[in-house]
């Protein structure tokens, strides 16, 4: 059986691409229509989600936090001019290198030490990262949900319930 991080990052996974699913649906001036809300628009959410995923992998990749988030706000505004389809592929295309990492650790209870700029040095276990990760985009995949709502249009169910019986 995968380690328990793990199946929680599949559940990332497949939230994330429950998520886009659904936003394919609902018309593109939705999708771009700036509110205020936690994002200026939907079109910023979901590749924060992305950029925050990369700058994690790039950390358990060995990356320091201030290298990773360096790397992070260079990609900020190209990724956020990506459409639906393009952030697809880019989230599909995380999720491999995730899995690679993964399948090369031995241990995901194995600790690093991070240096993060706004809150201090930690050790800090792969496990822990990951969970990080996962609350991260469910934190964020709710405030789209609000977004979503706030324009008039229905959401989604993301839940991690729900996605037991996906399997």
């Amino acid at each position: 059986m995968a380690h328990a991080s793990i199946e929680m990052y599949d559940y990332h996974v497949w939230a994330n691409k429950t998520m886009l699913e659904r936003l394919k649906e609902i018309p593109q001036d939705i999708y771009y229509k700036e509110i205020q809300s936690v994002f200026t628009s939907i079109s910023k959410a979901m590749p924060h989600i992305y950029i925050t995923d990369t700058c994690w992998l790039n950390i358990l990749l060995g990356k320091s936090m201030n290298e990773a988030m360096g790397f992070a706000n260079q990609m900020k505004e190209n990724t956020e001019a990506k459409s639906i389809e393009e952030l697809e592929t880019l989230f599909s295309e995380s999720s491999e290198q995730y899995k690679a990492f993964f399948n090369q650790q031995e241990n995901m209870e194995k600790t690093i030490v991070i240096d993060n700029p706004y809150a201090g040095i930690r050790e800090t276990s792969y496990s822990e990262i990951v969970l990080q990760i996962v609350n991260h985009g469910t934190y964020h995949r709710g405030n789209i949900t609000a977004m979503l709502r706030q324009l008039g249009h229905a959401s989604i169910m993301t839940e991690y319930a729900l996605f037991w019986y996906s399997k």
